[in-house]
């Protein structure tokens, strides 16, 4: 079971929602749209689904051209954001809801009904009505009503979004087992890093209607084949600086130098662009090893409890660090920051990957 999507765009009133994409997703996988708002997520599920039609290019099915196929006769289950139940009905009757449209027998209907409920940990509120439960119990019942019509694709759209952050853990957690359980395939669109890592399977990167790499989650996340992926998959964005390379040195600046280490070393001389995720910059004080040290203005700080973002101007370059524990140093005061050089990425100076960073070459 299979679902291919060949040379697929989508035009609407002269501008592109999705360029021409190739992708194939198979059975019993979880597939991830990672991107921000407005980067085609939601349009490119639309299309898998049948919900719109593709303005060039065609969908398969299992090998079969399914196009121009409705909705409706596809094994196709989508849940939204906005997770919809009928408040009127019990949850057992949103369960059974789209079963009785299909016309399944009364017995099937019962058995299919309390297998997903099961599943779903939603047994005992089977006699409920949705605004009787927790939001997270009404997102399992939207999800519960998508799994039990035995859908060869779910399409999950950014599920979690309106929940708190308490359910939000406690479903993402749920979710892979739901999935491995099913046996179909799954995707899933989000805008955050951080979930697409938790939900392991496969990531499709986007950025303004294209995917810009598809592989393993953990693959895309450690090697992204561009800045505009590395950009996508790092929460804050990665930050990037002009570098240049001469024999084992790597030049950042007039005065930042550090050794080219590994992979770096056997790159050709000249320029490039580095990057590295927010997660590595450090405070100077905190750093071991040959870090790269860099002098920059501090422009403003965010401080969650446990980490401290770190709103960075380096030579007219905005960066953010995100540094452990409760930091307060002085806004517009001149600020040390350290980069280990086993965390940068180099890429050309047109976008692609140039060498991984030595730790997830090494990975």
């Amino acid at each position: 079971m299979t679902l291919e999507l060949k040379g697929v765009s989508r035009v609407v009133g002269g501008r592109t929602h999705i360029h021409p994409t190739d992708l194939t997703l198979q059975k019993g996988t979880m597939n991830v749209l990672l991107g921000p708002t407005l980067s085609g997520k939601t349009s490119l599920m639309r299309l898998m689904a049948g919900l719109d039609q593709p303005t060039e290019g065609r969908v398969f099915w299992d090998g079969q051209d399914v196009t121009g196929m409705r909705v409706q006769d596809r094994r196709v289950a989508m849940v939204y954001q906005q997770f919809i139940n009928y408040p009127a009905m019990t949850v057992y009757d949103n369960i059974a809801s789209p079963l009785r449209l299909m016309k399944v027998g009364r017995a099937e209907v019962d058995a299919r009904v309390r297998e997903t409920a099961e599943l779903m940990k939603l047994t005992p509120m089977l006699d409920r009505k949705p605004l009787e439960l927790s939001g997270g119990q009404q997102q399992r019942c939207a999800l519960a009503r998508a799994l039990v019509k035995d859908a060869g694709l779910v399409l999950l759209d950014e599920p979690l979004a309106n929940l708190d952050y308490k359910l939000r853990e406690e479903l993402r957690v749920e979710i892979p087992r739901i999935f491995e359980a099913s046996g179909a395939i799954f995707v899933y669109a989000t805008t955050e890093p951080e979930e697409a890592l938790l939900l392991g399977g496969n990531t499709a990167a986007l950025w303004e209607g294209r995917v810009t790499q598809f592989g393993s989650t953990s693959e895309v996340y450690r090697k992204p084949g561009d800045r505009v992926t590395a950009r996508v998959f790092s929460d804050p964005p990665m930050n990037f600086i002009a570098l240049e390379k001469s024999g084992h040195r790597l030049s950042f600046g007039s005065a930042v130098n550090a050794p080219a280490a590994g992979a770096l070393a056997d790159l050709p001389d000249g320029r490039y662009i580095a990057g590295f995720r927010p997660n590595h910059v450090e405070m100077e004080g905190h750093n071991t090893g040959e870090a790269v040290v860099f002098d920059c203005t501090l422009s403003g700080i965010e401080i969650t409890g446990s980490e401290t973002f770190l709103h960075l101007d380096h030579a007219g370059a905005k960066w953010v660090g995100l540094v452990e524990g409760v930091h307060a140093p002085e806004v517009g005061a001149p600020i040390r920051v350290c980069v280990d050089p086993a965390f940068v990425y180099l890429f050309t100076e047109d976008g692609a990957l140039a060498a991984p960073a030595p730790y997830a070459a090494a990975a």
